[in-house]
């Protein structure tokens, strides 16, 4: 896991519509990421329509919000356009940036060990560096949480 001041790993992740993002060219303002396991599964479901009700809010704060999972670009397309999210998806079909940010993890179901996605969400300051991390998330309230959060910046 990355450390609270620290510089936040740069990359370059295609969005929904196959538009490359790349973080550097952000700073100056305010960045959340946050990771999810799966593309139109509940939980994640419910946490992307959170950010895209919150977006306009985050956005007259001066920050631009980014849900990152290993879906693909076609994937995500379908997914925002079927649950009419506004929050930008980015695909790590490689998983590069979810090693980078230290969110691949092990997890453990139903007595099944498995690797995916430990839902996390980074707060990035204007500079380029984490302000806040939220590891574990439990998705009921985090997105207003992380507004609070980006709004005390």
């Amino acid at each position: 896991m990355l450390d609270i001041a620290t510089p936040a790993p740069d990359f370059t992740l295609p969005d929904g519509d196959g538009t490359d993002v790349t973080l550097s060219a952000l700073k100056g303002g305010a960045v959340v990421l946050y990771f999810y396991p799966r593309d139109d599964t509940p939980g994640c479901t419910k946490e992307a329509i959170a950010f895209s009700e919150n977006l306009a809010a985050f956005e007259a704060a001066g920050a631009k919000v980014f849900g990152i999972s290993k879906d693909s670009v076609a994937k995500h397309a379908k997914f925002s356009a079927k649950k009419d999210l506004s929050v930008p998806l980015l695909s790590d079909e490689h998983g590069s940036v979810c090693e980078d940010y230290g969110v691949w993890k092990e997890k453990n179901m139903y007595g099944k060990t498995y690797m995916g996605i430990e839902r996390t969400t980074f707060l990035i300051d204007a500079s380029g560096d984490i302000a806040m991390v939220w590891p574990k998330v439990k998705v009921p309230g985090h997105a207003e949480a992380v507004l609070a959060a980006v709004q005390a910046l």
